[in-house]
């Protein structure tokens, strides 16, 4: 299975482009849109959102992933295979959480060019075409490499990483780092863990464990962005039990 991790959105031709590009080598691998609205040119954030859904992959499947803002300068193209996953995208970060949480890890630089190549869509040119060699089997003319590397990210993000359609704010850390004691600040407000949206009040804030694993904000039947008035790269700050003020 081939799946598509982006910042392209949902509008414009991209999406189908890319999609059209690596079903013409593979039209027997499924392909799918993981996501498509992760935070335009931040591969800093999207990284970690995208090593949490990794972590729902099976042997044999192919991340293509292009966020991709560095596209048609000296960043290079990379394969990596990690616990028995393809990745294929740029050498920005963006797999940099992969590759730290990795079990076992091989690094190549995609050699490969096609005829056309260009300057501002490599993602349906370059990155397309080997993720559907690869998913494959086939030679997807790759070379040994060591990709650059970010010792100084933090292995977790105390900031959003997304906004969903919803108006939720995800964060880049995982929740089963923190007590469901913790009180998160955000926004200014100080805000308590519930275990889902029915456990609380319409419009009450509240974070807890999201599907990935990832620390959430949310609100009962409202935008959580909308009441702390945040998007991507925001601030998250943790205090792990409630202050005593007895």
């Amino acid at each position: 299975m081939i799946l598509a991790f982006t910042d392209f959105g949902w509008r414009g031709p991209y999406l189908g482009e890319m999609r059209v590009a690596a079903l013409r080598l593979a039209p027997s691998v499924p392909y799918v849109d993981l996501m498509a609205d992760a935070p335009a040119f931040r591969p800093d954030l999207a990284a970690y959102h995208l090593a949490a859904l990794a972590g729902r992959l099976a042997p044999g499947d192919v991340v293509l992933g292009v966020v991709d803002p560095g596209v048609g300068g000296p960043r290079r193209p990379l394969a990596l295979f990690a616990d028995g996953v393809w990745l294929v995208g740029p050498d920005n970060g963006l797999f940099e959480l992969v590759m730290r949480r990795a079990g076992s890890l091989e690094t190549h630089a995609i050699a490969w060019r096609p005829p056309a190549l260009s300057a501002s869509f490599h993602g349906r040119d370059l990155f397309a075409p080997t993720a559907a060699r690869l998913a494959l089997g086939e030679d997807a003319g790759l070379a040994p490499v060591t990709p650059i590397r970010h010792p100084g990210w933090p292995d977790e993000a105390d900031c959003i990483v997304h906004v969903d359609s919803y108006g939720n704010l995800v964060s880049g850390r995982r929740a089963a780092t923190l007590p469901e004691t913790a009180i998160l600040q955000a926004g200014g407000r100080p805000i308590a863990h519930a275990r889902t949206f029915s456990a609380t009040r319409p419009g009450e804030l509240f974070w807890y464990a999201n599907s990935a694993g990832l620390v959430e904000i949310a609100a009962n039947a409202a935008s959580a962005a909308t009441l702390l008035g945040l998007a991507p790269g925001a601030p998250l700050q943790l205090q792990a039990t409630p202050a005593d003020c007895t």
